[in-house]
């Protein structure tokens, strides 16, 4: 039964990468795992900016899947991401993002804060 959830969430992540790629985002990676910080869904860049990005869908009408963007997962992708970074040795300028999917409705929120 576990593998209904994945495959819900490989598909979201699929009309995510393709979203962003139609916004001119190059991706780099996908499912970017820093072991023992977390991982990270979507690595893209665009122009000079990596884009470390969470995606969250949910087919739910009652429950907005923007509320599982929580602190604790913000946390684990701002070390992700600064884990990737040292890693590649990349020194850009970088955004936390996420990209939430309601249903076909796809929402990117640049620079996510709380």
């Amino acid at each position: 039964m576990r593998e209904l959830p994945k495959l819900f969430g490989d598909e979201s992540e699929n009309l995510a990468t393709l979203f962003l790629e139609q916004e001119g985002f190059v991706i780099l990676e996908r499912n970017y795992f820093a072991r023992k910080l977390g991982e990270i869904d979507i690595i893209a860049q665009k122009e000079e900016v990596l884009h470390f990005i969470e995606v969250k869908s949910g087919k739910s009408d009652s429950f907005d899947p923007i509320y599982n963007v929580t602190p604790a997962k913000l946390r684990k992708v701002v070390n992700s991401a600064y884990y990737y970074m040292k890693v590649k040795q990349v020194d850009l300028s970088f955004s936390i993002d996420a990209l939430i999917i309601r249903g076909d409705e796809v929402e990117f929120i640049e620079n996510v804060t709380l």
